[in-house]
């Protein structure tokens, strides 16, 4: 394997990563504060590339049939703010009424929420896959020797930059820190006077918009969408979540980045077929060595 070959593996790695990180940081958000495993939650990574499809077809007239990265966050935020309020609507709706229930049943309520949005979206907008209706070109530019198009670059940029917000907003603003308490314990919030359904309320807003910005990405970039595309993507970012350390923001990032590269490497070494196998093989022995994660047991304050 030749150096410029390994850098592109590299790059294609951290760009599939990138995706998974914005999907899994939703589901390490709602674990961390009321450990909640949101199986729906890949689905609103859908719905999200499908708010973002309905928009695009509606504006195609205006837009002319181009692709413009200013076009597209114009549609990722709107669409962002759809997948948001989703989101609070399913923890208002299905959660809120099961936070005192046994576990197995908020479980189930999940994955009938998970099964509500795919087969919603399938009625709506027919089961056949639909055709973005923008493209990008194949503008690219070098890097060591590598080829990197503008459309990876613009993404990965514009996803970095979601989580870096993210980041900020968790750990040094009012709103995270209530986010970091009640993670901690949310009796004490509550006698303390923090509004425990509030928070929890935005928890829910802020992970659904991210899943939704990934599926607007994912469908511009991959060129098509489906109604069962969240399924496969919800299990790699509930994996890259564990990998990191389920609960902790950085460590959901850091577990999503060695699934990206796990993947590249993997397709590279085995053959696409094998991508999954090695990928879910991988987490099978990782978490037979650390079941905690990656950065599970450094972290004392899990969000």
């Amino acid at each position: 394997m030749d150096l410029q070959y390994f850098i592109q593996l590299i790059l294609n790695g951290l760009f599939v990563g990138s995706f998974y990180a914005l999907v899994a940081l939703g589901y390490s958000m709602v674990y961390g504060i009321i450990k909640l495993l949101n199986f729906a939650h890949g689905d609103i990574y859908m719905l999200g590339a499908f708010a973002g499809y309905a928009l695009l077809t509606a504006a195609a007239g205006s837009l002319g049939g181009g692709g413009s990265i200013v076009v597209l966050i114009l549609i990722m935020v709107v669409a962002m703010l759809v997948t948001g309020t989703v989101g609070l609507v399913l923890e208002r709706v299905a959660y809120r009424p099961l936070r005192g229930a046994p576990r197995l049943s908020v479980l189930i309520t999940a994955v009938g929420a998970s099964f509500a949005l795919e087969y919603g979206i399938a009625v709506g907008f027919g089961p056949n896959p639909r055709v973005y209706p923008v493209g990008f070109g194949n503008g690219a530019i070098s890097v060591l020797g590598t080829r990197v198009t503008y459309a990876q670059l613009a993404m990965t940029v514009i996803a970095v930059g979601l989580m870096i917000a993210l980041d900020q907003l968790v750990n040094r603003t009012r709103a995270g820190r209530a986010m970091r308490a009640i993670s901690q314990d949310p009796k004490a919030c509550l006698l303390m006077g923090i509004n425990v359904d509030r928070v929890i309320s935005r928890t829910f807003f802020i992970g659904s918009a991210l899943a939704g910005a990934a599926g607007v990405m994912a469908g511009a970039y991959y060129g098509k969408v489906d109604f069962l595309m969240g399924f496969i993507i919800g299990l790699k970012a509930f994996t890259a979540a564990v990998i990191g350390g389920i609960g902790n923001l950085r460590g959901a990032v850091l577990g999503a980045v060695v699934l990206g590269l796990l993947e590249s490497f993997g397709t590279a070494a085995l053959g696409s077929e094998w991508r999954d196998v090695f990928a879910f093989g991988f987490l099978i022995l990782f978490l037979t060595v650390r079941p905690t994660g990656l950065l599970g047991e450094r972290v004392t304050e899990r969000v």
